[in-house]
């Protein structure tokens, strides 16, 4: 289906996130996502035809556009900061859980089955797999941090704006370009607050550049037309591919093969989306 191969291409940009931010990992976080999220903005232009009137959307669908690309960042952001990073990452995925659960609970005409449900936690187990996985080293670290607050709001938040979006009065998928201007200036204003300044060679403007038209730009756009035109059940099944792909392409980058938990997680998360995809309404 057309909604199936929009959030694909979306899931394969953001899947070149980790890449990118380990060859910028010497850049201040905020100062990465703001810059980012401001140049991705632009392709919003074209899409608008270059008319910035077709940007303008009621307050209520700004709020929640520039709250969920703003706030999942931010949240993200500070629960990295506060906590080990494999487990705010697990815990930040289970996003796409959360829109298979919450789907009923926002979109009307849906209904959450037990077998949406199992794939779903089918999908979070695989992803859990491949994170846990990537390079063949990473552990869970004991002990409560504040953090995970944060990774859970990360999450909620994620999936409650691809949810909402639906829920929503009708907006073209250019507008997307006025909530990743505003959110990309709250970012740079997070930057300024928070972080040291930093100086930026023409090398990393250039993969800032590809980061904005990529996962922190296109995707964006990729994902709104995804969820206008399909089962945000399935699409959220579809998204446990994230963080696989995320893993796969690291380790193709650094010549590393393929270990057993990367085969184990692609059975689970591929059997979770073929699984989901054939329970009805």
């Amino acid at each position: 289906m057309t909604s199936d191969l929009l959030a694909l291409a979306a899931i394969v940009l953001w899947s070149s996130l980790a890449t990118l931010g380990v060859a910028l990992a010497h850049v201040p976080p905020f100062l990465l996502t703001g810059s980012g999220l401001l140049i991705g903005s632009l392709i919003a232009l074209p899409l608008s035809g270059f008319d910035l009137r077709r940007w303008r959307v009621p307050a209520p669908t700004l709020a929640v556009g520039v709250g969920g690309l703003f706030g999942f960042h931010f949240l993200l952001f500070m629960a990295l900061r506060l906590a080990p990073p494999v487990q705010a990452n697990l815990i930040n995925y289970l996003w796409p859980l959360g829109m298979v659960v919450m789907a009923p609970l926002v979109l009307p005409g849906m209904r959450l089955r037990a077998g949406h449900v199992a794939a779903a936690l089918l999908g979070f187990a695989g992803a859990a797999i491949a994170i846990l996985g990537r390079g063949g080293g990473a552990t869970l670290a004991g002990g409560w941090h504040w953090g995970y607050v944060f990774a859970l709001g990360s999450a909620l938040t994620w999936a409650s704006y691809s949810l909402w979006t639906r829920r929503l009065p009708p907006f073209p998928t250019s507008a997307v370009g006025g909530f990743a201007a505003i959110a990309g200036a709250l970012a740079l204003l997070c930057h300024l607050l928070l972080e040291p300044g930093a100086r930026l060679s023409g090398a990393q403007w250039a993969l800032l550049a590809l980061l904005g038209l990529g996962p922190l730009g296109g995707a964006f756009f990729l994902w709104d037309a995804a969820l206008k035109r399909g089962d945000p059940r399935r699409i959220g099944l579809l998204a446990f591919l994230t963080p696989l792909l995320s893993t796969a392409l690291l380790m193709a980058v650094h010549h590393q093969r393929p270990s057993v938990s990367i085969v184990v997680a692609t059975a689970m998360i591929v059997g979770a989306a073929l699984w989901g995809s054939r329970i009805g309404q």
